[in-house]
C-alpha cells in the first residue's frame, strides 16, 4: 500500500506521459465515493432507464465508487482519447440505399486500442513509482467513466449525458486507471452547455426525458447494439438507415468546432468499407462473411442475426424497391427475429402496413 502524500509533480509527469501515448485528455479524481454521484446512479437504475442492461444493476455496489470495486484504490487517473471524425457523421442521412454506422465503430475496436495505451501508461507509472499498484479499465467493468471524467476535470457531462470538453468536443473514448497512489485532485470542468439544447432536439426517438437524463430504452445506440429481440415497432421508422449506433446528439454539439487540439489515433480512422456500406450487400451476409467483414471491429460482438435485424429495419425505411429481393429471402431466415424484421421491411417496401400486435 502506497501512502505518500499527493504530489503535483507526479501528476504532471503522468499527464505528460499520457499525451505522449496519444491521450488527448488526462485528469485526476479521488477514489472515494461521491454521495451525489452514487445517488444519481441509483435513481436512474431505479427508474429502469438502463433497459435490459442488467449488469449495471447487479454490480451497483462496485459501480458506486472506485473504492467499492477496489478498496485499496486512492486515486483515479481519467483519460480520454480522441476519435474526432474528419467528415460529417450525418452526411448519409436520407441516402436510403446506404447504411449508417456510428463513427466510433468504423475503425479498430476502441476497447483494444485504448486498453493497450492504458497498460503502457500503467507500466510506466509502476516503473517510476515502485510499490504502486494499478488497475486499468475500458468500458468492460463496473466503472462510471463519464462521471469520473467529469470529477477529474477532463470535461463535463453535457445535456446528452456524454462527456464533452471545450478543447476536444465530445468525440472521446474514455478509460481509467485506478491506483493506490495518492494523487492531487484536478479542478472540475465547468458546465458550458448553457441554454443550448441542440443535442436534445436532434434525438430521433426523444430519448432525453430531461436535460442531462438519458432513457436508454429509447436510445438508438442502445436499441441497435444492446437490445436483444425485435425492436418495438414504434421506434423502427425513426431508426432510418442507422444500423449500428447513432451519432446525432454528438454530431450537432457546437463545441465540436473548437476541438482543434483533438487528433484521432490512426487506429480509429474509418475503414473504407464501413463508411457508407450498401444495404444490398450487407443483407446477403451469412455468419462467416459477417465475422470476416467485422474482424477487429466492435460490431462483431452483436453477432450476425442482430446486425441483420438492424439492416432489415433500415431496408424497410429506405423506400428502395431494389432491396425487395434480398429482404424477401430473409423472411425465411432460421432466426425468428431476423425473419420478423424481414417481413416488416417487406411490407414497408411494398407500401403495406402491418397491424399492431
Amino acid at each position: 500500500m502506497v501512502n505518500a502524500p499527493a504530489r503535483p509533480d507526479l501528476a504532471q509527469a503522468i499527464a505528460d506521459e499520457a499525451r505522449t501515448l496519444g491521450f488527448a485528455a488526462c485528469g485526476f479524481a479521488s477514489a472515494r465515493e461521491d454521495p451525489v454521484r452514487a445517488e444519481r446512479l441509483e435513481q436512474w437504475l431505479g427508474e429502469g432507464r438502463h433497459g435490459s442492461m442488467d449488469w449495471m444493476e447487479t454490480r451497483l455496489h462496485h459501480r458506486r465508487s472506485p473504492e467499492g470495486l477496489w478498496p485499496e484504490a486512492k486515486s483515479v487517473i481519467a483519460l480520454g482519447m480522441s476519435y474526432a471524425p474528419a467528415s460529417d457523421p450525418l452526411a448519409l442521412e436520407g441516402h436510403g440505399e446506404r447504411a449508417r454506422i456510428s463513427v466510433y465503430a468504423q475503425g479498430r475496436d476502441y476497447h483494444d486500442v485504448v486498453k493497450k495505451r492504458l497498460k503502457a501508461l500503467a507500466r510506466w507509472l509502476v516503473a517510476r513509482e515502485p510499490g504502486a499498484e494499478v488497475k486499468v479499465f475500458v468500458d468492460t467493468a463496473p466503472v462510471m467513466e463519464k462521471p469520473l471524467g467529469e470529477a477529474a476535470g477532463i470535461g463535463w457531462q453535457g445535456k446528452h449525458t456524454n462527456l464533452l470538453s471545450s478543447d476536444f468536443g465530445n468525440w472521446l473514448f474514455l478509460g481509467a486507471i485506478y491506483t493506490t497512489l495518492d494523487l492531487p485532485v484536478s479542478d472540475p470542468h465547468r458546465d458550458q452547455c448553457g441554454s443550448c439544447r441542440a443535442c436534445l432536439d436532434a434525438c430521433p426517438t426523444d430519448a432525453f426525458p430531461a436535460p442531462y437524463t438519458l432513457d436508454a430504452r429509447r436510445c438508438i445506440s442502445y436499441l441497435t447494439i444492446e437490445h436483444k429481440g425485435p425492436i418495438a415497432e414504434e421506434f423502427r421508422p425513426a431508426l432510418g438507415n442507422r444500423i449500428y449506433g447513432c451519432d446525432d446528439c454528438l454530431a450537432v454539439c457546437p463545441w465540436n468546432k473548437f476541438a482543434h487540439e483533438a487528433q484521432a489515433a490512426s487506429e480509429f480512422l474509418p475503414r473504407a468499407e464501413l463508411t457508407a456500406p450498401r444495404l444490398a450487400e450487407l443483407l446477403t451476409l451469412d455468419d462467416p462473411a459477417f465475422r470476416k467483414l467485422f474482424s477487429g471491429s466492435p460490431i462483431k460482438r452483436i453477432g450476425r442475426d442482430r446486425f441483420l435485424r438492424n439492416c432489415l429495419y433500415a431496408a424497410g425505411n429506405s423506400g428502395k424497391g431494389a432491396l425487395v429481393a434480398p429482404v424477401e429471402a430473409l423472411t425465411r431466415d432460421p432466426d425468428p427475429v431476423v425473419a420478423d424484421a424481414a417481413r416488416w421491411a417487406l411490407d414497408r417496401l411494398r407500401g403495406e402496413v402491418r397491424p399492431s400486435p
